[in-house]
């Protein structure tokens, strides 16, 4: 009976050894588990933190961008006000003057679209032209008629040049105009 006794004693002991090293398990892995869980929120919480600052910054750069944009645009509208008033509130003149300035942006356009054309070689034979006048020099004529005046690029955007500039001469000159009849006679007639 003491030997039973004790092999009972022996198998409680046995069993709460089991039973403490299992609790010990579980509580570890309790404890790993939870170490697991606090990781992933620390992480998703700084990916959160990440995302929002980004998410500022951006709105920030959008916002400063914004606020530049209105100013120039203010700008502009005050200096359009200005030029205005200084045309004595004639929309139509502050236009033109604004053409004007753009008319140079407009020719160089004009010059870079034709830039790169390669003419290697011009041959010209001159047979005569009516009129007894050469052939090439009509040519030459027409070439540099053929080139884009000033007035012609205000004309075609759409602004009329001050008088001061001058203006473009007709392509065919007027008749002469016959003499008046009560025109006093030549001298020595």
């Amino acid at each position: 009976a003491r030997r039973r006794a004790e092999v009972e004693i022996q198998k409680a002991q046995y069993l709460a050894e089991q039973e403490r090293l299992n609790a010990e398990e579980v509580v570890q892995k309790e404890i790993d588990k939870r170490k697991i869980e606090i990781s992933a929120e620390a992480e998703a919480e700084k990916t959160r933190r990440e995302a929002r600052g980004q998410a500022d910054a951006i709105l920030l750069r959008y916002t400063a961008e914004a606020e530049g944009i209105r100013k120039v645009l203010e700008s502009k509208a005050a200096g359009y006000r200005l030029l205005v008033e200084s045309c004595v509130n004639d929309a139509k003149s502050a236009a033109t003057l604004l053409m004007i300035e753009k008319i140079e942006a407009i020719v160089a356009r004009q010059v870079e679209a034709i830039k790169n054309l390669k003419i290697d070689k011009v041959t010209v034979w001159d047979s005569g032209a009516a009129g007894g006048s050469s052939s090439t020099a009509a040519f030459l004529s027409n070439l540099i008629k053929s080139l884009p005046p000033l007035h012609e690029v205000a004309r075609m955007a759409g602004v009329e040049l001050p008088d001061y500039l001058g203006h473009v001469a007709p392509d065919h000159p007027a008749a002469p105009k016959p003499p008046a009849a009560d025109a006093p006679p030549a001298a020595g007639a």
